[in-house]
């Protein structure tokens, strides 16, 4: 399912001279470049450059942003941090149409949200609604549905630019919707209840002007950029292939998609899976390693030529397998030598950063030898 639309409530603010005072008091002094980089007061977060072009695939941004930390927070089996950077464009999907989200004059800050859980630190790719409710002493000042994320320098997030009144501080309430994907092993029972975290933070302009940014000397160029690393928290990397369970059928790769396949025997895992073998699939971006959720994944398994299986995949989370693709109450038994299709019927539907917008979209099949 896509993301819903973001529901935009803001109240008790005005417009402040804020890019102004940005710009001249730290900005264009924190990196020296900006100004080469194109950027002017008025157009500072609204249009920084865009690399020329961009291949229908993975690449270097033209420009890289650092981002702040203002605090993480449980809400029961969940992890919640909270980030900062600038205001900045970002694309939703819905489907296949793609959809430019652009800084609004009123926008002031950029946050986001990762979300892990506790007990294995996994990240947790959810579509079924988070929202960052911020809050002053005045009362609300805005609230926004925040969209499951995909960014080069933050990894897997949940986030949108949000505008405020001013320096000061404030309260973020990060509402969590629960998990929709299906659940398996100790995740089974778990996520089923709506959790709120409480996160206080001060926001000041000349603190989210220390925020570096930088031109990239390949912007453009096929490729990405590391993730930067944030402690504990988690940026979405999937598992290696050699830590998940199961015989191991081999790697396809479909664009920038990498898939590892995997096939579970009944009497494995405790039996918790009710097909016998049970076909699972990992997708991960091919640079970073980054989890790609929110797919339609078909599988089909030949053999000499004839059709033996045919699966949908089902998006499920679990806690030794992780997030992952799996063939539900189907038994898709392989041999050595058999040919694993993978067909992507609908792209990730998660939003995407500079980096991302272009790539996951009318690939070819993935096709796997049984090794």
């Amino acid at each position: 399912m896509a993301p819903s639309p973001p529901t935009r409530t803001h109240s008790g603010r005005t417009r402040r001279a804020f890019l102004g005072s940005v710009a001249a008091g730290g900005l264009l002094g924190t990196a020296g470049c900006l100004e080469t980089l194109g950027f002017q007061r008025q157009s500072l977060w609204r249009d920084p450059p865009l690399a020329e072009d961009r291949p229908d695939a993975v690449y270097v941004p033209a420009v890289t942003e650092g981002m702040g930390m203002y605090g993480t927070a449980t809400a029961g089996r969940y992890g919640v941090a909270l980030t900062y950077s600038y205001p900045h464009r970002f694309w939703t999907l819905t489907g296949v149409e793609k959809s430019k989200t652009v800084v609004e004059a009123d926008d002031d800050v950029h946050l986001m949200a990762s979300l892990w859980d506790t007990e294995t630190g996994m990240a947790l790719p959810i579509d079924s609604g988070l929202s960052i409710e911020i809050r002053n002493g005045d009362g609300l000042v805005s609230q926004e549905v925040a969209y499951p994320m995909l960014s080069q320098q933050m990894g897997m997030h949940y986030g949108d630019n949000y505008p405020l009144d001013g320096a000061g501080a404030y309260e973020a309430r990060i509402r969590i919707g629960g998990v929709s994907p299906r659940r398996t092993g100790g995740f089974a029972d778990a996520f089923e209840s709506a959790e709120t975290a409480a996160i206080e933070f001060e926001f000041r302009p000349d603190q989210l002007s220390e925020i570096e940014i930088a031109e990239s000397e390949n912007g453009g160029e096929r490729g990405a950029i590391p993730p930067m690393e944030m402690g504990d928290v988690p940026v979405g990397r999937a598992p290696g292939a050699d830590s998940l369970p199961g015989r191991h059928l081999g790697r396809g790769r479909a664009g920038d998609v990498v898939f590892e396949a995997f096939a579970v025997d009944s009497g494995e895992l405790d039996g918790r899976f009710d097909a016998d073998p049970y076909l699972y699939v990992s997708a991960r971006t091919r640079h970073n390693g980054i989890v790609l959720p929110m797919m339609g994944l078909e599988a089909t398994a030949t053999r000499d030529g004839e059709t033996v299986a045919n699966a949908r995949l089902t998006s499920t989370l679990d806690p030794d397998l992780g997030y992952h693709y799996g063939a539900a109450g189907a038994d898709v038994s392989l041999r050595r030598g058999d040919e694993l299709t993978l067909a992507i019927t609908t792209p990730p539907q998660i939003a995407r950063h500079d980096g991302y917008e272009t790539a996951f979209f009318d690939l070819p099949d993935a096709s796997i030898r049984v090794s």
